[in-house]
């Protein structure tokens, strides 16, 4: 009898517990989603395997993790990396939300084992590699993790964007290429971008949702796939970023100048197959709208499955800060900083939290400067030349708005966190100062030197006369000094007088001020090129500081064609700078902008008036001028390869 009593009270016990459990389990499920202690974003999503892995173990695996740890950190100080890089990937299957270990293994592969290979695209493979590790693995087993958003942000920022490693201009290169490939070549207006981000947010989830939504595509996907059913398994049809690169590709050439001028159409039919099926499919006329459905849904599938990027937030980001461009690093690092401190926000509550926001924040803006100084972009993947880098103002007011925002979220943090974002504002808005009075924006340029003035100058809380100074002694005493030390600086110079010239010089007849600017770039960029550091030449054959900068050729060229192709000037003023300009110039932009243009003049009044070929003429001598245009190109690709040879050689 008493053992029945205690069974009978055991199970009453078991059964009021389950009872209070399911009680509480509604509230205990709503604090784990408001304070973030969870895996996921919603709590009762499952873990991934290697989760499970990690809690089979039991309590021995922090036993195990702690020596490994200590083990790797040992073997790290040895510079044993590729023996450490082994043991860390085992505490992400044992301890995947240990965020530590991921950045730990990603800066480890990014850094310390990139500098040990030989070549280029060796270093790339690493550094990339990192960088997926972390973005790809790291983040989605730890989405509310603050540092790992904060590491590959400084990432995307130091190594991909800054200069101190050799291969940097090799990763600018290839990281531009992949983008490029990835989601085309952005529209060049702020709102377009806007516009072209959205179609990539808005887009079905599913394939076949949108080919219920849109039939014509299911037509063209079948076709595609049966013509691509008899290549070898990873050449077939799937809808991965393998594929998708593949369609940039394909669509790339039909853009590229260098294509054109290379004869790379033919061979690529000729040589390729998988080339060959996209030209077939992809280039019928009853395609077109299934293509411009297809795509958004393909970049968005991708960005969320390969990269782990959100196009809500690249259209959010997009919306309210800037004209982003994501063949562009500093995009990225933008992106990651930012999605930390939103997604780790109730994470960060006590006082030393703050300063891992702080860092956060700092990178945020820090992105944004870069973006001004070299945010617009023009590139041609298959050219051998460096992206050109050009500064677009149009971040100057994001960055004075978004100033504002990060002041009052930090005015209280100790330690000065506010007054370290006023220096970088004044230290930023100075420069811009100096850039808009070379654009010949002498309103522009005052009404910043004003505000200058009356915040940190004679109406600061100490005054002083710092900013009172004339327009054009201020700029004098902001750019003297800097070129060596900054180089951004010479270059947003050249480029912002050579805007003017075209602008200004061509457009109000005034040649005096095309001449005089032509003179300033070509003075300046001697100066640079010609100081001590110019002549540094890498291990990679490149010389750091001199390419940074590039040619007078190179900048005149990117400058003429963006002038030509800014679609804030009305179409009917650049067609007039165009027709004003030198033969030369006219020969080195038509391929570049002749595209571009006769789409715009098609939705303009102005076709009702003349054809195209009258508004914009091809110059004489062009076919001479592709012809040695092409051979340049060869050269520098045979020079290239030479010299990564001679590097394996020396070795």
């Amino acid at each position: 009898m008493r053992d029945r009593l205690i069974q009978l009270g055991c199970v009453l016990l078991a059964t009021i517990s389950v009872i209070v459990g399911g009680r509480l389990l509604p509230d205990i499920l709503r604090v784990s989603d408001e304070r973030s202690l969870r895996y996921t974003d919603v709590s009762i999503e499952g873990a991934p395997p290697i989760v499970a892995l990690g809690t089979a173990i039991g309590a021995l695996r922090g036993i195990i993790v702690d020596y490994l740890w200590i083990k790797t950190n040992i073997q790290k100080e040895k510079g044993l990396f590729y023996e450490a890089m082994a043991d860390a990937s085992l505490i992400t299957k044992l301890q995947p939300r240990f965020g530590d270990v991921w950045a730990f293994q990603g800066h480890n592969m990014a850094y310390n084992i990139s500098v040990m290979t030989d070549t280029p695209r060796e270093r790339w493979e690493w550094v990339r590699a990192g960088i997926d590790l972390v973005r790809d693995q790291g983040l989605r087993y730890n989405p509310n993790d603050l540092i790992l958003h904060k590491e590959i942000a400084f990432w995307f920022a130091h190594k991909l964007d800054g200069v101190s490693d050799d291969a940097h201009l090799y990763y600018k290169r290839e990281f531009a290429r992949d983008w490029q490939f990835l989601l085309g070549v952005p529209p060049a207006s702020h709102q377009d971008r806007i516009a072209w981000i959205a179609a990539i947010k808005d887009a079905p989830d599913s394939l076949e949702e949108l080919e219920i939504k849109d039939p014509s595509v299911k037509v063209m996907v079948d076709q595609l796939r049966g013509s691509m059913s008899g290549f070898d398994q990873k050449f077939q049809f799937q809808l991965d970023s393998d594929f998708l690169k593949n369609i940039g590709r394909w669509q790339s050439v039909q853009d590229s100048r260098y294509a054109k001028i290379l004869g790379l159409e033919a061979t690529f039919r000729k040589n390729d197959p998988v080339y060959t099926a996209y030209d077939t499919i992809f280039s019928k006329p009853e395609f077109k709208p299934a293509m411009e459905a297809f795509l958004p849904f393909l970049r968005k599938k991708v960005l969320r499955e390969a990269y782990n990027m959100d196009p809500a937030l690249m259209w959010e980001y997009t919306r309210d800060f800037g004209p982003f461009d994501w063949r562009h690093p500093q995009s990225h690092a933008f992106y990651w900083a930012r999605k930390g401190s939103t997604t780790a926000a109730k994470r960060t509550t006590n006082e030393e939290d703050i300063y891992k926001v702080l860092n956060n924040d700092r990178l945020n803006i820090q992105a944004m400067q870069a973006l001004a100084r070299t945010g617009l972009m023009h590139y041609d993947p298959f050219s051998n030349d460096n992206p050109g880098r050009l500064n677009d103002p149009r971040w100057i007011k994001a960055i004075d708005k978004y100033f504002g925002e990060l002041y009052r979220k930090h005015f209280g943090t100790r330690g000065g966190g506010g007054d370290s974002f006023c220096d970088f504002y004044q230290n930023f808005m100075s420069q811009e100062v100096r850039e808009l009075f070379r654009f010949g924006d002498y309103d522009g340029a005052q009404t910043i030197l004003t505000k200058l003035d009356n915040l940190f100058g004679r109406g600061g809380l100490i005054p002083n006369n710092k900013y009172e100074a004339p327009l054009e002694t201020f700029v004098q005493n902001a750019t003297y000094g800097e070129y060596v030390g900054a180089p951004d600086v010479a270059r947003s110079d050249v480029y912002a007088a050579l805007t003017r010239g075209f602008r200004e010089g061509l457009l109000m007849n005034r040649p005096k001020v095309l001449e005089e600017a032509v003179k300033f770039a070509r003075d300046l960029t001697e100066y640079f090129q010609g100081n001590q550091y110019s002549d540094f030449v890498n291990k990679f054959g490149e010389r750091r500081m001199a390419d940074l900068i590039g040619n007078l050729r190179t900048s005149v060229r990117d400058v003429f064609s963006n002038v030509l192709m800014d679609p804030s000037q009305p179409l009917v003023d650049r067609l007039t700078i165009y027709n004003r300009a030198g033969e030369p110039e006219r020969r080195m932009v038509f391929d570049l902008v002749k595209a571009a243009l006769e789409a715009e003049f098609l939705n303009d009044p102005l076709s009702q008036l003349a054809p195209f070929s009258q508004l914009l003429p091809e110059p004489p001598d062009m076919e001479p001028y592709r012809q040695a245009m092409a051979a340049e190109a060869a050269k520098r690709g045979t020079e290239g390869e030479t010299s990564k040879r001679s590097t394996a050689e020396l070795k």
